[in-house]
Formats: structure tokens, sequence, C-alpha cells
């Protein structure tokens, strides 16, 4: 039985729709949207790398970002809200990491993790942060298994991915030395076995004569990495393939000048910091090749460069303590700033899936610390940070860096 209008009911019915159809309609304003970590008045972010332990020299990527938000904040923050921050210590501890993090997402409550740094470390939390469902972006670590999107989506690396790289690398020793005798040092873990395969692959398919002879691990905890480059430059290798970070990197490029061994030497982009070269001895450095894909400070071909100034400028005033051609600091201040551009896209809508949204999208962003011609590439279906990278030769000074980038 169908139900009836009253004779009030029908009027009041009646009264409203013509209301509505001679009253112009309400504003509709955006509803602003906040997950943990946000507000009207605030975005927390958080970030674990190691302030101390073998890793500490890693430490000023969050040091810079405390300056980065600290600049941003006394300008009046990002769309009005100013930034708390949190760079916790890791000490490149997986264990360490978990604690970390957990305290970061779980006391602190932050919309968000950016920069943080370390294979190991990083894969101790993975599984929890996209279980959670807290962005994990920007890390600094360039494994391929951040680039899972269907599977872990919340996961994004921020540098290079290793084993585009390590296959661009082994062209070059394919193309330059097609009889090649390799030799590798290698971290043993997940970051060092992460360019060996792609690399040894190149070599193997290219069908020449060029192979790897000796192969060569260390650990983080060792005090010196000495007997490992000592076997190495017995073995009648000419190439050097240098998968070290740190200390690691700065004692085997002395160590291989102090044993008179003159090797072609490839090394990792993520330990070509000048301060990484500095304690190695630039001398000892000379001709070490290795993917470039960001522009230096304290050097004079880049002393003009808008974004080089800017950070020397945030540097002087924050950081007089951090040394001028500081490449890991200019790295922080690229990641920083490329993480700001994020949440400034977010608008109000300060969610967590809206902030996985702006970072997945943020294709043809060029951070400042890029060399000009690479920009991210992101797609929420390819999460492979950069595909354009360039060949570069230090000639005990400087970078000399391709003519033209090389795509993979």
């Amino acid at each position: 039985m169908k139900n009836k209008l009253s004779r009030r009911e029908f009027g009041a019915t009646t009264l409203s729709a013509i209301a509505a159809s001679v009253l112009p309609a309400p504003a509709v304003w955006a509803a602003k949207q906040y997950d943990p970590g946000a507000s009207d008045t605030e975005i927390k972010l958080g970030q674990t790398v190691p302030h101390s332990g073998p890793g500490s020299l890693y430490g000023v990527l969050g040091r810079v970002g405390e300056a980065y938000f600290q600049m941003l904040n006394e300008k009046g923050g990002i769309n009005g809200r100013k930034v708390k921050f949190f760079t916790m210590d890791d000490a490149y501890s997986a264990p360490k990491c978990v604690e970390a993090t957990r305290r970061l997402v779980e006391q602190e409550e932050v919309l968000a993790l950016y920069g943080s740094l370390g294979t190991a470390p990083q894969t101790a939390v993975h599984k929890y942060l996209n279980s959670k469902g807290v962005p994990q972006l920007l890390l600094n670590t360039g494994a391929s298994k951040w680039n899972d999107p269907k599977n872990f989506k919340w996961t994004m690396a921020g540098l290079p991915l290793y084993p585009t790289e390590a296959r661009i690398l082994a062209k070059h020793v394919v193309a330059t030395k097609p009889n090649a005798k390799v030799g590798i040092l290698y971290q043993n873990d997940d970051f060092g076995r992460d360019f060996l395969g792609p690399f040894k692959k190149v070599l193997a398919d290219a069908g020449g004569t060029a192979k790897v002879i000796m192969e060569q691990t260390y650990d983080l905890t060792e005090p010196t990495i000495d007997s490992q480059i000592i076997n190495l430059s017995k073995s009648g290798a000419d190439v050097f393939y240098n998968i070290t970070t740190g200390k690691a990197t700065s004692q085997s490029i002395r160590k291989v000048a102090e044993l008179g061994w003159k090797p072609l030497q490839l090394l990792s982009a993520g330990s070509t910091g000048r301060s990484i070269l500095s304690a190695a001895g630039f001398e000892n450095a000379k001709d070490i090749v290795a993917i470039r894909y960001a522009k230096e400070v304290g050097v004079p071909r880049w002393e003009k460069d808008p974004d080089v100034m800017a950070f020397e400028a945030l540097r002087a005033k924050y950081l007089p303590t951090v040394d001028p051609d500081n490449t890991i600091a200019f790295a922080g201040y690229g990641q920083v700033a490329s993480m700001a551009e994020i949440l400034r896209r977010c608008g109000d809508e300060l969610t967590r899936a809206n902030v996985l949204k702006h970072a997945t999208t943020l294709a043809g962003f060029h951070s400042p610390y890029f060399l000009d011609g690479i920009n991210f590439s992101y797609t929420p279906e390819d999460y492979t940070p950069m595909k354009t990278l360039y060949i570069s030769i230090f000639n005990g000074k400087d970078w000399d860096i391709s003519d033209k980038p090389v795509t993979e």
C-alpha cells in the first residue's frame, strides 16, 4: 500500500521545492581532510637515519631536513601549517630502525615518513608501514624492491634504482674494456646484492670475454676492508667495482692507491659525495667512474647555480658547522624540497592516501639537487624514481660529466 502525504506534509514539500527552484544554491566549500599527523596548524613528518654508528656521516640528511623546515616555518609553513619534523637515530641498525619507526607512527603519529636511509633498516619496517598505510617516501636507497606498487604501494625510493645504475655501468665496461677482468667488493646485504646480479647479467649477455673473476664482501661492522682489497688486487682484475658505503668507500679508494693497483674503478652513485672522496684523498679518487644525476656543492662549476646558492644560504644560516662542499647535505636538501612540494600539492586534504597520490604523480618535477635534464619519473604504476642518468669521471677535483644522458 502506497504512503500518502498529509495536506500539511504536501504543502511543506511543495514550498521546499519552490524555494529550491528560485533561491541560489548555498556555496559548497571543499572540506579539510586530515589523517593522524595533520591539523589546521601542523603537519608531522618522520625519518630514521644513522646519526651514530658506522653510517653516521649520513646523519646530516636529518639536520638539513630540520633546517629546511625551520626556514619554511619561519615563512609561514606549508599552506599555512607549520611542519614538525622528527629525525630519529637508527644507527643503521634494523632493530633500532624498527623501534624508532614504531615510535614515529604510534606515539608521534606522523602523517608520513620521508628520506629514511638504508636498504636493510628500511626492509625491516617495509611491511609494517604498508600494513599501517603510512607513506614511506623518497627513501635513501635504490633497492629494486621499492618499485612494487602492486604489493607495497606505500613505499617509494628516492635514489636511482640500483639495478638501473649497475646495468649502465656494466654497459660502460663492455664498451670501454671488452676483455675486462672484474673484481667486485660489495656490502654483504641486500644493498650490495642488488647491484651484483644485474651487473653480471649485462656482462654475460654481451657475449664477449668481459667477466667477473673475484668477489669479496664486507660487513658494516668490520673496522677495515684492507684484506679484501689486497685479495682483489692480487686476482689479476683490471676493473674494480666498488659497491660500498661511507667509511668503507673512503678506505677502499685509499687502499687501492696505497697498493699501486690501477684498475678502472667503478663506484656506486650513493658514495660519490665529496666528504667521502675527501676522506679518501681526491688524488686517490682520480679517474673513478660513476653514475651522476645531481649537481655538486663546493665546486666552481655550480657556485652560481640558483639551487646551489639557495642551499648555501640555508647552510650558512642554519648549519654553519656543515662543510660547504658536503654533497650528502645537498642531497638532503633536494629530498626535503621534494617532500615539501608533495605536501604543497596536497592542499587541505592532508590524508595519507592523498600524500601518496601526489608522490606517485610527481613525474616531471625537478629536484634542486638534480642535473639539468633529469626529473622524477614516478607514476602510480611504476615507482622508478628516474630513468635518465649520466656517466661521469672524477678528474681529481670535480666530475667530468658526459655530454648526453643515458636512458635505460
